[in-house]
C-alpha cells in the first residue's frame, strides 16, 4: 500500500471518538530547566502559538510539557481547569489522555513478551488461546480463533473498528467480560485477519484482559507498578465516568457541539483509553522508550524497534505508535472532551500536550494541536526539532 503521511495517520487515529539498562527512575526529567534553555522572548513566542490555537478552538485549558534529550526544558499550563470557579490551570491538573493510552498498553504487552510471559503471534481466543473460550460462545464466528496478539496490537484483527458501532461506545452498563462476550457472539469480522488495518478500540481492550490473564493482576495494577512506577510516574490512574467521580486535581471536561464528556463508561476503556495524567507524566513515559540513551528504557533496543516498525498492511501505524520514515513515533486521542497528543521525534525532544474540550468539525483540532507543538518548539532558536 502507498506510503501512510503523518496527516493522514493523524485522521485515522483522531477518529476514535502508547539492551535495558538499571533504573533511574525521574532522575533526567527531576532536573531544574536549564536558565539558558528558553529565552523570556521566545516563551512569550510559543505562549502566543498556545493562546491562538486555544482561541481558534475555544480551548478552557492546554498543559504542554517538551522534554530534549532526556531533559525536561519547557512545562507550561494555559487557561483554565474549571471555568465555573476559574480555577487556573496547574502543571499538576489531571487529563483523561484518550488513546494516547494505546502506547502504554502496547509497551505493557511487549514487556510480558521480553519476560517470556506471551509471544507476539500467539492466538488470543479459543482452544489453545491466551484467553481461550473465558469471553463469548465457542465455536466462535468466522476467523475469530485466527486473531493474535499482534493483530489487535496493529490494529488488523479484520473488524470491531471505531465506527459508529464501536463496540466500546455501546452498551454501557456492562463490564469488560460482558462487552467482550457480547461483541463476540454477535458482531462478526469483516476481513480475515491480518489483511486489513481498521482502528480498533476493542482490540486494546481485549489486550488489556490479555494482561490480565497473564499476570494474574488487574491492568492498572500491572502497568502502575511494571510501566508507570518505573519512568517514575505516581499520580497517574483510570478515568472515572461521572461528574462526582472526577479526582480532586482532575480538570472539568467541557463538551462542544452538544457533546457530553461524562456520558461515557471511560472506567471500562481502560487499556485503551481510561488512563489520566499530566503532560510530564507522557513526557516521562516518553522518555524511557525513545529508543535513546538519554535515559533508561523500559525495553530492549529489538524490542523498541519490533513495537515501532509498520505492520504490513499500513505503513503509518506500527504496535500501539503511529510511526513514518523520520522516524518520529506519536500518539493522539479524543474523546468528548478531551484532545491529546504525544510525540518522540527523530532529532530527541519527547513532548506532550492536553487539552479539556474537543472541538467537531473541520478544522482538525487533534491536528492542530499536533501543529502547535511543532509551532511552539519551533520559536526556540537552540531547538532542531
Amino acid at each position: 500500500m502507498p506510503p501512510v503521511t503523518r496527516r493522514l495517520a493523524i485522521q485515522r487515529i483522531l477518529s476514535a471518538s502508547t539492551l535495558a539498562m538499571p533504573f533511574c527512575g525521574s532522575v533526567a526529567l527531576a532536573r531544574a530547566l536549564p536558565a539558558d534553555e528558553v529565552s523570556p522572548s521566545e516563551r512569550e513566542q510559543m505562549a502566543a502559538v498556545a493562546t491562538a490555537f486555544m482561541r481558534k478552538f475555544e480551548v478552557p485549558g492546554l498543559s504542554v510539557a517538551i522534554a530534549r534529550e532526556g531533559r525536561l526544558v519547557y512545562e507550561n499550563p494555559f487557561g483554565e481547569s474549571n471555568r465555573r470557579s476559574r480555577e487556573r490551570l496547574t502543571v499538576s491538573n489531571l487529563f483523561r489522555i484518550a488513546s494516547v493510552t494505546k502506547p502504554i498498553t502496547a509497551t505493557g504487552i511487549f514487556t510480558l513478551i521480553e519476560r517470556a510471559k506471551l509471544r507476539q503471534h500467539d492466538r488470543v481466543f479459543g482452544r489453545g488461546g491466551v484467553l481461550g473460550t473465558k469471553f463469548g460462545k465457542a465455536p466462535y464466528k468466522k476467523w475469530v480463533e485466527e486473531i493474535t496478539i499482534d493483530h489487535f496490537l496493529t490494529h488488523t484483527s479484520g473488524g470491531w473498528d471505531n465506527s459508529s458501532d464501536d463496540p466500546m461506545f455501546l452498551n454501557l452498563g456492562m463490564d469488560h467480560a460482558q462487552l467482550i462476550t457480547w461483541t463476540l457472539d454477535t458482531k462478526p469480522l469483516k476481513n480475515p485477519p491480518g489483511t486489513n488495518y481498521a482502528y480498533s478500540n476493542f482490540g486494546y481492550c481485549v489486550l488489556g484482559r490479555v494482561i490480565e490473564q497473564i499476570t494474574g493482576r488487574p491492568y492498572h495494577d500491572f502497568v502502575h507498578d511494571e510501566i508507570l512506577g518505573r519512568c517514575g510516574i505516581r499520580d497517574m490512574r483510570i478515568s472515572g465516568n461521572t461528574l462526582k467521580e472526577r479526582f480532586p486535581v482532575e480538570v472539568m471536561y467541557y463538551g462542544q457541539n452538544g457533546e457530553n464528556p461524562y456520558d461515557m463508561n471511560v472506567t471500562r476503556m481502560d487499556s485503551h483509553g481510561g488512563w489520566l495524567g499530566t503532560p510530564r507524566d507522557l513526557v516521562l513515559f516518553l522518555n524511557h522508550v525513545d529508543g535513546f540513551r538519554f535515559t533508561a528504557n523500559l525495553l530492549k533496543p529489538e524490542t523498541i524497534k519490533m513495537m515501532t516498525t509498520p505492520s504490513p498492511v499500513n505503513s503509518g501505524y506500527a504496535r500501539g505508535w503511529a510511526v513514518n520514515n523520520a522516524p518520529n513515533w506519536w500518539h493522539s486521542g479524543s474523546l468528548p472532551g478531551t484532545t491529546t497528543i504525544m510525540v518522540r521525534t527523530a532529532s530527541g525532544f519527547c513532548w506532550a500536550a492536553l487539552t479539556n474540550t474537543r472541538a467537531t468539525g473541520q478544522p482538525d483540532i487533534g491536528l492542530a494541536l499536533d501543529n502547535m507543538v511543532w509551532d511552539m518548539a519551533r520559536k526556540v532558536s537552540a531547538w532542531k526539532p
